[in-house]
């Protein structure tokens, strides 16, 4: 039987497997020298999360927070993410997860945008996001999750219900679109539970054990990976995750050591950086069954798995879709790029640019649904306050993901490329309109377009051409001045890690610049002549 025919609420799921397993471990924090939090590392048991969750859930009722109302969370891979998130959604209340390395602009957008009444921060950041939150609409105010005011700011109004059910909003996420700002994706209880479900029901070689399993995912809690699929599962099965602050390419192996896990999670960063490590006699010293992610490159894949003793099991999803495709069953197509076959629930097709389904082997569009009978069923729920953008996404009873695959006779679908005008550095997923419009702000920038260019190791990097404004000196002074315009105004992965002045910039009788000709096929754009190498001074702040 399915989790959701069980279950209206995450908070439902977390109480029932509480009751069964209630000293199990559910958060594990690695320890990590230097950490303002737990620095010897911790274990949460389940009884724990949910009695700190339940007194919250009780402050946040008594202060007239309930249904429909959402609260943003700048709270890190920490456990008090998870006392909030399962206090609020027992309430009815969704959660707005923040990027902690959003700058002041980027967090007035979400605020504003998401209509939060509350916002939720780690200490350092409470003045950050006051300031944040000042400029927007509605001025919600700041808690630190740290030191909590015995009784919660009232709701500016009051919520009239404290229930909700499995199409009740659960979570409110950020995802980079084509055109500028971030769109916000409404995931409901259905998703979130059915996601977990899925994920911890592929079998194969990502078979999972109840009660035995401890997964190490590096990757961040305002992502669905980590959100939604890896803990979202291991709340249903009993299971624990184990979530640093970030990935250590370092310490990585004595972090799977140290917190005694059996899974991990990854991106395509991961295996490269960890195959540029020494070889050591520990390499196979630890108990992972498997890896579970996307875009390992496949040069790496075999060598990967021969060297730590480890299969990587590549899968496909999206924020938008929940389900995800897995190429988990022998004979894996290691080093293919191959990501799975679709499922009767969770049904694709390859289409050309004209919609038309094309020949087996060709490349085209993926296009995603549940099912025609039903096809949103645990997708997200809509694109907030833009359903032009939902409508476009889901045209002709599909959802156009804008990634190019390609897939065989046999129904194996293989990853080709990456959407247009999205920039994918090492897990995130860049706008290069926003990049653009950040740019295009400056006084001295007339003209700007934005590119990924290949990374050895984080997959792309983002690439700005300029063209300065008439009697501007297009020198290296300015190109600083450019720089930390962006560093300022944008989360540091989002900068330009390379920049360079044209004198003009190739456009369409529309005046559209053709970006697929700003260099020609013969040239490299990270080595043509005149570009500026930024990458050293991306870093968090």
């Amino acid at each position: 039987m399915a989790a959701t025919d069980l279950f209206s609420t995450a908070y439902e799921a977390f109480v029932a497997t509480t009751a069964k397993s209630p000293d199990a471990t559910f958060f594990c924090v690695p320890p990590r020298a230097g950490r303002d939090y737990h620095e010897q590392g911790a274990d949460f048991s389940y009884r724990e999360i949910l009695d700190t969750a339940n007194e919250l859930r009780d402050r946040y009722a008594a202060a007239g927070y309930g249904t429909g109302d959402r609260v943003a969370l700048l709270l890190e891979n920490r456990p008090e993410f998870f006392h909030h998130f399962f206090a609020l959604n027992g309430l009815g209340i969704g959660v707005v997860p923040v990027n902690p390395d959003y700058r002041l602009d980027e967090m007035t957008y979400q605020f504003d945008h998401s209509e939060a009444k509350l916002i939720v921060s780690i200490s350092n950041r409470c003045a950050d996001c006051s300031a944040a939150a000042a400029d927007t609409t509605r001025p919600a105010p700041v808690i630190d999750a740290h030191d909590l005011p015995e009784t919660f700011p009232p709701a500016a109004a009051p919520a009239k219900t404290t229930t909700s059910d499995l199409a009740s909003e659960a979570a409110l996420l950020y995802t980079s679109g084509t055109t500028g700002r971030p769109k916000g994706c409404v995931l409901s209880n259905f998703y979130m539970i059915n996601a977990g479900d899925i994920y911890t029901s592929l079998g194969g070689t990502a078979t999972m054990r109840p009660g035995e399993e401890r997964i190490l995912n590096p990757l961040p809690l305002f992502h669905m990976n980590a959100f939604a699929v890896t803990a979202m599962g291991m709340m249903l099965t009993g299971n624990c995750i184990i979530s640093p602050d970030r990935f250590h390419p370092g310490s990585w192996w004595q972090d799977l050591r140290d917190t005694r896990a059996t899974i991990f999670s990854y991106l395509g960063v991961v295996p490269p950086m960890l195959m540029n490590q020494p070889p050591s006699p520990e390499d196979k010293n630890h108990n992972i069954r498997f890896g579970f992610g996307a875009g390992v490159d496949p040069k790496n894949h075999a060598a990967f798995e021969e060297r730590f003793g480890i299969s990587l099991v590549e899968g496909w999803g999206m924020t938008e879709t929940g389900r995800i495709l897995v190429d988990c069953h022998e004979p894996r197509q290691v080093g293919t790029r191959a990501f799975g076959r679709p499922t009767e629930t969770f049904q694709a097709c390859v289409v050309d640019d004209e919609g038309n389904v094309v020949p087996a082997d060709t490349e085209g569009e993926l296009l995603v649904r549940h099912s025609a009978e039903n096809p949103k069923l645990g997708l997200f729920s809509e694109y907030l306050k833009d359903p032009e953008a939902t409508a476009e996404a889901w045209r002709d009873g599909w959802f156009h993901t804008g990634d190019t695959v390609r897939q065989a006779e046999d129904g194996m679908i293989y990853f080709v490329d990456r959407k247009k005008n999205i920039i994918r550095r090492a897990g995130e997923n860049i706008a290069a309109a926003e990049i653009e419009a950040v740019l295009q702000s400056h006084d001295d920038v007339a003209q700007v377009a934005v590119l990924g260019v290949p990374d050895d190791l984080r997959e792309e990097e983002v690439y700005a051409c300029i063209v300065a404004m008439p009697g501007v000196e297009a020198d290296d002074a300015l190109a600083q001045v450019l720089m930390d315009w962006c560093l300022e105004r944008m989360a540091y992965f989002k900068a330009p890690g390379y920049l360079i002045f044209r004198d003009a910039l190739p456009t369409t009788g529309t005046q559209k610049i053709q970006k697929q000709q700003i260099f020609s096929d013969d040239i490299d754009p990270r080595s043509a002549e005149g570009v500026i190498d930024f990458r050293k001074q991306k870093k968090r702040r």
